[in-house]
This record gives structure tokens, sequence and C-alpha cells, in this order.
């Protein structure tokens, strides 16, 4: 007769202390988030200075300071298509929230395919916060040329296949692929020639050396507006509000011939998730301040945003995707 009462309290107890232990986690939880940043933030950029993902960071470096607390020190660490900087956050940071990683295209979803090892793995190194951007391509050629639309610059590649050469930042990045996906659309071969980067390869097409380019909007829009370039076509699914009058490759006749450029925040895999949600929310908050977003459409991309399971469900698909037309391509960077 004693024992019952006993077991009871015990019992009792005993679910009083798990249940006591539940509310904690969220509590904890909450703390975890609440206490960071714990210092000063380093946001690692995988490309040199001056191109549109670091003109990205120094937007994002002010307002991430004004809204976390806390001091954000951009660093450029390129090298290898973005492997460099990249593997770094992904192999070397804590996963603690303190560096951040400005996550290209290339070495998020291109690369794995292009190189013949990896540093890293990106759907699994990585922990994805948000997507930042997407930059439509513009097909564009050199006034010598003499073509204004789609429909003429695909009679002459069909007609003189592989003689007009386009160039590109590099094999494997969004401008190279542009050019691979078109040539397979219209059934006829572009040249590809590639540069070390993206300024010296749109240098030489405003100089006329190459006649051809599909480059991020945001570098040749300047180019275009002074006449020095003619943009056919935008690799968008809509029309970017940077050239409204310039039709779509869809528009122009070749539906599905879509490739975007686009950016994002990873941390180290391991980052504990209200760390992430907090980034998350605060970069979101960020994005719809109206004056930033202006700043941002200025560089020729919507602003973009959404959760981490967005983002990460993008970098899977272009995986996928991208990889095939690297593999189809022959391309390599080694």
């Amino acid at each position: 007769m004693t024992a019952r009462p006993h077991r009871q309290t015990l019992r009792r107890r005993l679910l009083g202390a798990a249940a006591s232990a539940l509310c904690l986690l969220p509590l904890a939880a909450t703390a975890q988030g609440g206490n960071w940043p714990t210092g000063p933030i380093r946001f690692v950029v995988p490309y040199p200075p001056g191109g549109p993902t670091d003109l990205m960071a120094r937007l994002l470096q002010p307002e991430l300071q004004t809204r976390l607390g806390a001091t954000v020190i951009i660093d450029n660490k390129g090298g290898a298509g973005g492997n460099v900087g990249s593997a770094e956050v992904a192999r070397q940071a804590p996963a603690d929230g303190q560096t951040l990683l400005l996550a290209a295209s290339g070495p998020m979803a291109v690369n794995a395919s292009l190189f013949r090892s990896m540093p890293f793995n990106a759907l699994t190194d990585l922990q994805p916060v948000i997507q930042i951007s997407s930059f439509p391509l513009v097909l564009e050629t050199h006034p010598s040329l003499g073509i204004r639309n789609v429909k003429d610059f695909i009679a002459r590649v069909r007609k003189e296949p592989g003689a007009i050469t386009y160039a590109s930042a590099g094999n494997g990045t969004p401008q190279h692929l542009a050019g691979e996906i078109f040539g397979k659309a219209v059934g006829a071969r572009l040249t590809h020639v590639p540069y070390r980067g993206a300024g010296p390869a749109l240098n030489d097409v405003v100089g006329g050396q190459v006649p051809v380019m599909f480059d991020i909007l945001a570098s040749s829009l300047q180019h275009v507006q002074a006449g020095k370039l003619v943009p056919l076509a935008v690799t968008s699914a809509t029309r970017s509000p940077a050239l409204p009058n310039v039709p779509t490759l869809a528009e122009a006749g070749l539906p599905g011939v879509e490739i975007t450029a686009w950016h994002g925040i990873a941390v180290r895999a391991g980052t504990p998730r209200p760390i992430v949600d907090k980034l998350n929310a605060t970069l979101n908050a960020i994005f719809a301040d109206p004056a930033f977003k202006k700043k941002w459409e200025a560089l020729g991309t919507p602003v973009v945003g959404g959760t981490p399971e967005q983002f990460g469900a993008l970098i899977r698909t272009e995986s996928v995707r991208l990889g095939r037309v690297v593999r189809e391509s022959g391309a390599t960077a080694e």
C-alpha cells in the first residue's frame, strides 16, 4: 500500500523534470540566437574587389552593422573560380555565425562539375541563409556585327556555325554557360573565348575584338546605355526594369533558355539554427526597406529574400541543371 504513492510521486517528479527540460529548449535556442553576434563579423567575398559580388557585400556591410550592432569586416578571398574563399568558410571557419560567405552560383552550383577536385561540398559543408540576388544576363553584340535583334542573330549563327565568337569571364561562369545553352537551343555552336575575369572579357567586347557576350547586366549596363554595345535580349524569365524595351529570349522565340547569376548568404554547416534564423530575419528586414531596395535594384538585380530552405532548394536544383550543361559542353577549369 505504501509503494504505490511512492511510485506515483516519483513518476510525477520525473514527468515534471522532463517538462521543465522541454520548456528550457526554446529558451536556450532563443538565448543562443539572442546573444549573437558575439564580436566582429567577417564577411568573406570569394572574388576580388570591384565586381558585382563585392559591390553587394559593400552595400550590405553598413546595414548589417547597424542592425546587428557589430563590426562587419569584408574579406576578399578570390581564386579558383570562387573556390578559395568559399572553402575557407566551409572548412575552416567556426560554425558560430561570426563568418559569413557571399555565396555565388559558380562555387555553389557549377564548380563541382567544372573542377576535377573540390576543396568543399556546397551541399553539405555550408548552411544556406538567404538568396539575395538574381542577375539577368544580357545577350549583347558589338555594333560592328551589324545585328539588332535575336532573330537575325540566330540566322547568322545557323548560317555560320562556330564562326561567331563570344567572350566570358572563364570556363563554367554564367557567361560561358549562357552561350552553351543558347547554342544548344538554336542548334548551332558559338565559339567560346574564356578570359580571366569579366572585366578583361567585357573590355575586349567593347573594343570589338570579340563581337558577342552574355554578360551580367550590372557590368554591361553603362556600355549599353552609352551605345557601345547592342542589347539583343535578357536571359531572365521576365524583362529587366533597367532595360524595359529589351525582350527576354523567350519572347524572342527561345522559350526555356533561361540563366541567371544568383548570389546568397551562407554560413558553415552546423551553425545553430537560431543564429541562422536571426541573420535571415535581419537580411529580409534590410531588403524590405524602400531606400535600400532602390540602391540594390540599381545594381541590376531585383530584391529576392526568402527562407533558408528556399535558398537551399535553389542550390540543389541549379547544381543538377548547370552541372549537366557543364558536362555536355566538355568545359573544365584545369
